[in-house]
């Protein structure tokens, strides 16, 4: 296995971070390839040199740490895992290591993934699958409390499933902004992730309370794979969450979901955090309980949602989607396949209307027939009456693969053929041709991104275009503003 090389000393003053004296880790552990990476350290997979067993090694350069704050907060993660070490769905720290350059934590290894991608790519998804996750999320903010920590920044990214299997254990793995209390200690420092704060943390006056609000948000997501709270900006996030306004129900999927989910909302994201109900409160209500009434039911079609969001996409942007679902990889589009496999009764390679309409009434759609028509002809590129396989792909495609950086690129310089950096109409004539577009005005779909009316489209635009109006669905959007973690985390 390849080493990664080490930071040489000149690059950053040597100062301690940790508590203790610490030991070489490369005595111990050769690190191997890039796992992910966040906004101070990078994670790589680690071997045990003496057992060979594997860990995921989190590197934080010092130099990022440009505040005492930052570097007490590293210190204190590593003292808050080992103190709550041990439970079943919180990932275990094995040993925290230090040189001149990089902090170096070594923990249990997660290779399932997010439990964002994981949502964001099923195909359909059930109350009882729902509750059982918010079950083992909450567990974890009842032990974090129990213990004398309050999380306070709890999201999706930060819980990993242990393996890829279905049934895989969910574990909550960072704990960078975490903090100990005593009962009656406030906080006042706003820290978080702008989807998932608490209105009294943008208050600066809040407890552990604020940590059932997150998790309810989580619960949200969980439920129609959108957050209750959205805007285009941060600030507009923040205006939606101080508005004090229950989260909307009106929206599909949750006119299919049960009185018992959306009463559990209700109560984990009450503004006022004395009427919120506690971790141990949330754990006893009975749509979660573990012999709970959460149905066990599919929430309603993840193809009606997805039709529902490509039919309100302006032309360029469904042709760009169907250009990146040519791209995508089998193993990308499982699920998808699987899905039309199962809505295409007679193998004919095409989903007829008939075929469509069977399909979302399986799983409860409330549609009429004429919508149902009109989410089939937002699908049906080519007008022949039917979908086939690569309009369907494109039509139900996730956001999250949309929004994707390298998808964005490959699919803009399909669209500039002579590679001059710009998209002329003569390239998106081309490009229409090709996938049988032929009721289009080439100038509407220029239109539709060239907004300095220069007769032409940069990446810029072009991107700008593509993620606009996703509704906070796609796991970009997400993280394009939750990046900005300094910004909440800092007076």
């Amino acid at each position: 296995m390849a080493e990664v090389g080490i930071l040489c000393p000149e690059q950053t003053p040597n100062f301690p971070v940790l508590q203790h004296e610490s030991e070489d880790l490369k005595d111990y552990y050769t690190l191997g390839r890039k796992l992910g990476e966040g906004q101070f350290g990078t994670t790589y997979l680690c071997t045990e040199r003496a057992t060979g067993l594997q860990y995921a090694c989190k590197c934080i350069p010092k130099r990022k740490l440009i505040s005492q704050e930052e570097i007490e907060d590293v210190g204190r993660e590593v003292e808050v895992m080992s103190h709550l070490s041990g439970h079943p769905n919180i990932v275990t720290i094995k040993g925290a290591y230090e040189d001149a350059v990089t902090v170096y934590l070594v923990m249990e290894l997660c290779e399932g993934g997010e439990l964002f991608d994981r949502i964001i790519e099923r195909g359909t998804y059930t109350e009882a699958k729902a509750a059982n996750l918010t079950r083992t999320i909450v567990g974890v903010v009842e032990a974090c409390h129990r213990s004398g920590v309050v999380h306070r920044d709890l999201k999706p990214e930060n819980f990993l499933f242990k393996t890829k299997h279905e049934d895989s254990v969910l574990k909550a793995a960072d704990f960078g902004s975490s903090r100990f209390f005593e009962p009656g200690d406030v906080f006042t420092d706003i820290v978080g992730s702008p989807y998932y704060v608490a209105p009294e943390v943008l208050d600066r006056h809040y407890g552990p309370e604020a940590d059932i609000w997150s998790a309810g948000v989580i619960l949200y997501i969980l439920l129609c794979g959108a957050p209750p709270f959205w805007a285009e900006t941060v600030q507009g996030i923040f205006e939606k969450v101080m508005e004090g306004e229950p989260p909307s129900f009106d929206s599909d999927p949750w006119p299919n979901i049960s009185e018992g989910a959306k009463d559990l909302i209700r109560k984990m994201l009450n503004p006022d955090p004395k009427k919120r109900l506690s971790a141990s409160e949330v754990l006893k209500h009975p749509w979660i309980r573990v012999d709970g009434v959460a149905p066990n039911k599919p929430i309603g079609s993840l193809v009606q949602f997805r039709l529902k969001q490509f039919a309100a996409m302006n032309k360029l942007k469904k042709l760009a989607i169907r250009i990146i679902a040519e791209t995508l990889s089998e193993e990308e589009i499982a699920g998808l396949k699987e899905i039309f496999t199962e809505m295409d009764r007679d193998n004919d390679g095409a989903i007829s209307f008939e075929e469509l309409k069977e399909g979302l009434l399986k799983v409860g759609t409330t549609l009429k027939d004429a919508e149902i028509f009109d989410l089939m002809d937002a699908a049906d590129f080519d007008q022949d009456g039917i979908i086939d396989y690569g309009e369907f792909l494109a039509a139900t495609l996730s956001l999250n693969h949309i929004e994707l950086e390298e998808n964005l690129f490959a699919a803009f310089q399909y669209f500039d053929k002579d590679g001059s950096g710009h998209i002329t109409t003569d390239e998106l004539l081309d490009v229409c041709h090709e996938f049988k577009m032929g009721d289009v005005r080439v100038e509407d779909l220029l239109n539709e991104a060239d907004v300095d009316h220069d007769g032409s489209i940069d990446y810029k635009m072009f991107v700008a275009m593509m993620r606009k109006g996703n509704g906070g669905v796609g796991h970009q959007t997400l993280r394009c503003t939750l990046g900005i973690t300094d910004v909440l985390t800092h007076d």
